[in-house]
């Protein structure tokens, strides 16, 4: 354990400003109660620290080679201490690599796990999150909408009942606000959401067939946030929403983006960001901005 701690305070070295990390001291972030549990409104996201930047595959690159173990696992300390107390991980054998020297390390970051996109029916690694004490476990949103365009939703079903014979919550994550109002109408068992605020599975002919062209790349539309917003209010379950900031194309407004999602949300729901501590304290920025929107 003590070489552990070691490794971690070594790896802070090449974080910018670590030291003046340390010097602040915890401040609370507003809470929601879940599943026993009281989570903070900002939760930290997985993507950045594997390279899943939704921008295109430089900055994937540049977010690779930058977040090493040990600044993912400094990142994480440095939420600790700004009050954010839930990261959304994923299911994949580096995260939860990443998870066991955490709570190595001393980490009490509660933890709630999106499932691997690429899972179809091998839910062999659930047990395993059961007893790392994942809060719940959510079907991948990419796939959500794969499944849901194909007619095969009941393979989203299936997940969820695999994640509660493993003694976990079950949730659905998903970018089209259609795939959750379809389960919402047939009272399946979801104990939570993951909502995009940007559909950005659209295909290039539903793009096409809703604004007359497709896009390059994945889809950003500015009114995606407020139909998705839409169905999250609707809904009597958790929500967990994610791409606030359109995958950092809102990062000159940031303010903005939570002040908008978190108002048109409903108290009981958070918000999940993604943050990327290379060239400014973006861990504390979103948490001073969040207790800001929340205070007003």
């Amino acid at each position: 354990m003590h070489t552990d701690r070691r490794r971690f305070l070594q790896g802070a070295a090449g974080l910018p400003a670590a030291a003046a990390w340390a010097a602040q001291p915890p401040v609370e972030l507003p809470k929601i109660k879940f599943e026993g549990h009281e989570l903070t409104r900002l939760i930290i996201g997985s993507n950045p620290f594997y390279g899943y930047s939704h921008f295109n595959a430089t900055l994937d690159g540049i977010m690779r080679e930058w977040y090493t173990q040990d600044r993912r696992l400094q990142a994480l300390k440095h939420a600790e201490e700004t009050g954010i107390n839930t990261w959304q991980s994923n299911q994949s054998r580096e995260s939860i690599e990443d998870w066991k020297r955490l709570r190595s390390g001393g980490g009490r970051m509660n933890v709630l796990v999106l499932s691997d996109y690429s899972l179809d029916g091998d839910y062999s690694t659930m047990p395993l999150l059961s007893r790392m004490g994942a809060l719940g476990v959510a079907h991948h949103g990419g796939r959500t909408d794969e499944r849901f365009r194909e007619g095969k939703m009941e393979l989203v079903r299936e997940f969820l009942n695999a994640v509660h014979d493993a003694g976990m919550p079950a949730g659905v994550s998903s970018h089209n606000p259609a795939a959750i109002e379809y389960i919402e109408e047939r009272g399946w068992p979801a104990d939570f959401y993951m909502t995009c605020m940007y559909r950005v599975t659209r295909t290039r002919e539903e793009a096409r067939k809703e604004f007359g062209e497709a896009p390059l790349g994945e889809t950003f539309m500015e009114r995606d946030p407020e139909r998705m917003c839409n169905v999250v209010r609707k809904t009597a379950r958790t929500c967990f929403a994610f791409k606030v900031m359109g995958a950092g194309r809102n990062g000159n407004r940031p303010e903005d983006a939570f002040r908008y999602v978190l108002t048109h949300i409903k108290p009981q729901d958070a918000v999940i960001a993604g943050m990327f501590p290379k060239f400014k304290d973006e861990v504390r920025e979103n948490a001073e901005l969040v207790r800001k929107v929340l205070a007003g």
